[in-house]
């Protein structure tokens, strides 16, 4: 079953109950988005609204062991090595018309600005642990000092946590 985003936004301590039924009776008026709506109404920042997307995304993507696939040259090239250790993301192949792209729960809002705005390919990300994550940077983006730790250790920390910052 699918996770709605008003149920992750309470889960997030960021509404109550009450508010996402005001919030869903103004979007059966207004058909607007509900993250819109949330701001609007009850003051939630983009970030807010970001980070709750991104964890009901991470909710429902698939999980995988990058490690346990082949990465694709095309897909690999991508990206430089800066930017896959900058922005936590491995390109891994062609599935159909997108890329599959690998990234962790904490470090998935981040990777998705960073390919909306500089892969110019149409991506799905799945999910990978963070240690799983760092041993394939490690492997196909290998950079002098950088350890499958630094995928965790080098995060910004924000509000939520980890990596949630602008890109």
């Amino acid at each position: 079953m699918a996770v709605r985003i008003g149920e992750t936004m309470i889960q997030l301590g960021l509404l109550r109950e009450e508010q996402v039924e005001a919030i869903l009776e103004s979007q059966r008026e207004l058909h607007r988005p509900f993250g819109e709506l949330a701001e609007k109404m009850f003051g939630l920042s983009e970030a807010d609204v970001e980070h709750a997307w991104s964890k009901q995304y991470a909710q429902i993507a698939e999980q995988i062991d990058p490690n346990d696939m082949a990465v694709d040259a095309w897909a690999a090239s991508l990206v430089d090595r800066r930017q896959a250790w900058q922005f936590r993301i491995l390109p891994i192949r062609r599935d159909g018309s997108e890329v599959m792209v690998a990234t962790t729960a904490e470090h998935l809002a981040r990777a998705m600005r960073f390919a909306l705005r500089m892969l110019r390919e149409p991506c799905y990300f799945v999910i990978a642990e963070e240690e799983a994550l760092g041993e394939a940077l490690c492997r196909h983006f290998p950079m002098p000092g950088m350890t499958p730790q630094h995928v965790s250790r080098g995060a910004m920390r924000t509000r939520f946590g980890p990596d949630n910052a602008a890109a």
